[in-house]
């Protein structure tokens, strides 16, 4: 894989990831139906977010980002700084940046917050979600899509590198997404991301999210948390049998709400992104288009969805009339050009050593 290649895959990774989101930010929460009903069938277009949804709340423009495209910036730039490794202290100190510096910081999801909220106040980390005096912590803390949403580059500065990709997903699980499932959907998309860079398949990709998912639920119940409820590996088998079953869109898009889910928890959203993409054959506007269609958490599962899809196929087989648009929205904030670049050098570093 010759510098070229790497650096377009991960500028379509990128602005991939960032198209499915501000697709989905406008459709976030809404369901199958009224999406259908207001687009006349799939998100294919930008258009501005309404005050019932968190994005037109907080004032989102059509075609912007909301905090799912903003933390995996914050994440990449970090992760550039420290020449493709990030460690514990360091991750801590990229997400409380990202807390003071992003206007984005608002959309923060509830693990995230709690956790940003007590490492503001110098609190006991280990407090965060307890029962009572006891160091149990809630069923609740930690199991939603925060770290996979933002994940992705820790998998483009470890091309083709499963292993190393999780390892480094797992740092950036702690400490507001240390559960066993949370870790495993991050390796999911971190090993997916990593496999995305370096072949052309898409069953190689697959197989990757599928092998990074063992890997994390592994790594959580070994260094981390293990918590009761869904497990990742059975959600996301379930997904990938509705990508392979579903006769057209709607059915896909409904079974998986029904049987997989497509809401805020790891073990629906990012096994719906996974289906998602095997369902859609790996074309980036069909992924990104379902994913923004989907019902629930539309932006981050179209998000997590386009990462891995434009990872594959590389910046110049994106859509370009979407492409430009999203660039002329966010290009002057994120510099997501130039980001590809500095991460293609660490990608490029890392697949010749």
């Amino acid at each position: 894989m010759n510098h070229p290649d790497l650096n377009d895959r991960i500028l379509g990774a990128l602005c991939l990831a960032g198209i499915g989101d501000a697709l989905g930010a406008p459709t976030e929460q809404w369901t199958i139906d009224e999406i259908r009903a207001c687009h006349g069938g799939l998100v294919t277009r930008f258009v501005a977010p309404t005050e019932d949804t968190f994005a037109g709340a907080l004032g989102g423009r059509r075609g912007e980002v909301t905090d799912d495209t903003s933390q995996l910036v914050w994440l990449a730039r970090a992760l550039v700084a420290g020449g493709g490794r990030l460690a514990a202290d360091g991750w801590l100190r990229c997400l409380l940046d990202w807390a003071e510096h992003s206007p984005k910081a608002t959309f923060m999801g509830p693990s995230t917050a709690l956790f940003v909220a007590a490492l503001r106040e110098g609190r006991d980390l280990a407090r965060v979600g307890t029962i009572g005096r006891s160091l149990r912590k809630l069923t609740t803390t930690g199991i939603t899509n925060g770290a996979a949403m933002r994940v992705a580059p820790c998998g483009w500065v470890h091309p083709g590198d499963i292993g190393a990709a999780c390892e480094q997903a797992f740092i950036t699980c702690l400490p507001s997404h240390e559960t066993d499932v949370a870790i495993s959907a991050a390796c999911a998309i971190a090993a997916g991301a990593a496999q995305a860079l370096v072949s052309d398949r898409l069953d190689a990709v697959i197989g990757a999210c599928v092998e990074g998912a063992a890997i994390g639920e592994r790594l959580g119940r070994e260094r981390a948390r293990a918590v009761a409820g869904p497990r990742l590996p059975a959600r996301l088998d379930m997904a990938l049998r509705i990508a392979e079953e579903a006769r057209d869109d709607l059915e896909f898009m409904r079974r998986t709400e029904a049987e997989v889910g497509n809401g805020v928890l790891a073990c629906e959203s990012v096994a719906a992104a996974i289906g998602l993409l095997a369902y859609a054959k790996g074309d980036p506007l069909r992924t990104v288009s379902i994913g923004a269609s989907m019902g629930n958490d539309t932006d981050t599962i179209a998000a997590m969805a386009g990462a891995l899809c434009g990872g594959l196929r590389g910046a110049r087989a994106l859509p370009a009339v979407l492409c430009d648009e999203f660039l002329a929205v966010n290009e002057a904030e994120y510099r997501l050009t130039e980001l590809a670049a500095q991460l293609s050098v660490l990608a490029d570093r890392a697949n010749a050593s």
